[in-house]
């Protein structure tokens, strides 16, 4: 596969040159002349690399920079520079561009340094990888060796570089508070104070006191200044967990904190600035909830930069197992005979589809272990819902020939309506459990409609 170069440069000429000669050596080539045509050209092709000329018109090539780093998979960037701007270009590297070559241009030591770089970028990410696979048993308190899980210790690797927002997306139960804790223990901040607070669980009127403060005297009871909890988390990280429920007066004073860096306690007349990087998390839709007026819209752009999809426990093989274990283990660990799964507990815990994830998994075991009788732990042990799973029963012998097989549409949409009636027709709540958005959903129904339609002429 061909590396992918985007060229910002309005000069006709050098840009032609640069286009050809990159080419030449068989780089697939994307140009534009100003830094706001060649973003969405970044953000649509995700090139390794990115060379840009130092004055452009309109923003110049410095203001790239950071919007490059706070991509998940940052490309390198080389910065082209007249002789009388060299002073910028040093400044540019000490804010994170990865090289720059002055004017008039050496094809010649142009091309060697786009090689460096690609070579240097593939490098860093190979020891990503690597990284993430040799501690994917725990990856800072994750358990998990299935593909996503490799993926998403690759992403928070990736992301902590940043000092970006990020946004942490998942259902209910499968640990966004530990990826934003991975995310910080990863960071340059991991030194720094962590913090972590549920905006659904502080009430409406006390929200703006606990997160930017107070002055003494601002309202009844306030008879000491407190410095809220962003400017609790200072130098460090702090985790807004359940993001969607902050209200919305709120959420422009965050945003105000993400793009300036300052904040005004309650009762204050004076700004205070603060350093501190968010980690929001939700198991909402809040694409739907911005098209209902329930969260802004600049703030879900600005948090959505660097987002994570954290993977239910449904999508995660093979996982199951190594969590029930690990959990079983530790629930056990001062028994002096600890009981074991059966093959019959194991296969429900490998069928039941987890619409509670890891936390349903650790409440399902706690309750086996109590009523288990013995040293082993029997399905029938199991929580009652465990039992009425969707099945797929294997074929018996040579049935594959009397029986032809479901296609992967048919599965999906009986598994669908299964976790329809479930939920009693509730698709909000159906959605979630499939790890789907609300939207994606209406499509799927809206196929089946149109298949039984079909059926029926």
């Amino acid at each position: 596969m061909k590396e992918r170069i985007v060229v910002i440069e309005d000069d006709p000429g050098l840009a032609e040159l640069l286009v050809e000669e990159l080419e030449a050596e068989s780089f697939e080539v994307w140009h534009a002349e100003s830094v706001e045509t060649g973003w969405p050209l970044t953000e649509n092709h995700q090139p390794s690399l990115v060379i840009s000329d130092l004055r452009l018109p309109g923003a110049d090539g410095m203001s790239l920079i950071p919007r490059l780093k706070a991509l998940p998979d940052a490309p390198a960037m080389l910065l082209i520079t007249a002789f009388g701007t060299v002073n910028q270009a040093v400044e540019a590297l000490k804010q994170g561009a990865d090289d720059f070559l002055t004017k008039p241009l050496d094809i010649e030591h142009l091309l060697i340094s786009v090689q460096r770089l690609l070579d240097n970028r593939r490098l860093r990410t190979e020891v990503a990888s690597m990284r993430a696979e040799q501690r994917a048993d725990d990856f800072h308190g994750m358990l998990g060796k299935s593909r996503v899980m490799r993926q998403l210790y690759q992403r928070i690797a990736q992301v902590a570089g940043s000092d970006a927002p990020v946004l942490v997306l998942g259902e209910s139960g499968t640990g966004k508070e530990l990826v934003a804790r991975a995310i910080h223990a990863e960071s340059q901040r991991a030194e720094g104070p962590f913090r972590a607070v549920n905006c659904a669980g502080i009430p409406a009127e006390l929200m703006e006191s606990e997160f930017f403060g107070h002055a003494a005297g601002a309202f009844t009871g306030a008879q000491k200044a407190r410095a809220g909890l962003l400017k609790e988390a200072e130098g460090g990280t702090l985790l807004l967990d359940e993001i969607g429920e902050m209200p919305l007066d709120l959420q422009a004073k965050l945003l105000r904190v993400l793009q300036e860096g300052s904040m005004r306690p309650v009762g204050s007349d004076r700004e205070v600035t603060v350093d501190v990087r968010i980690v929001a998390a939700t198991h909402r839709d809040l694409e739907a909830d911005v098209a209902e007026g329930k969260f802004r819209q600049d703030l879900f752009y600005r948090l959505e930069t660097l987002s994570l999809q954290v993977p239910a426990l449904r999508e995660r093989g093979d996982d199951r197992e190594l969590l029930a274990q690990t959990i079983l283990a530790n629930l056990t660990k001062t028994q002096e005979n600890p009981p074991v799964f059966s093959p019959e507990a194991m296969d429900r815990i490998y069928r039941y589809p987890f619409p509670g994830n890891v936390r349903e998994l650790q409440n399902a075991i706690e309750r086996a272990v109590t009523f288990s009788e013995g040293p082993v732990i029997e399905a029938h042990h199991l929580p009652e819902r465990m039992q009425q799973t969707l099945e797929f029963p294997e074929p018996a012998a040579n049935e594959t020939q009397k029986q032809p097989l479901r296609s992967l549409d048919e599965v999906q949409q009986e598994y669908v309506q299964y976790v329809l009636r479930e939920t009693g027709g509730n698709k909000r709540k159906a959605a979630e459990i499939l790890g789907v958005t609300r939207r994606t959903l209406y499509r799927w129904l809206a196929q089946t409609e149109e298949s039984e339609s079909d059926t029926d002429d």
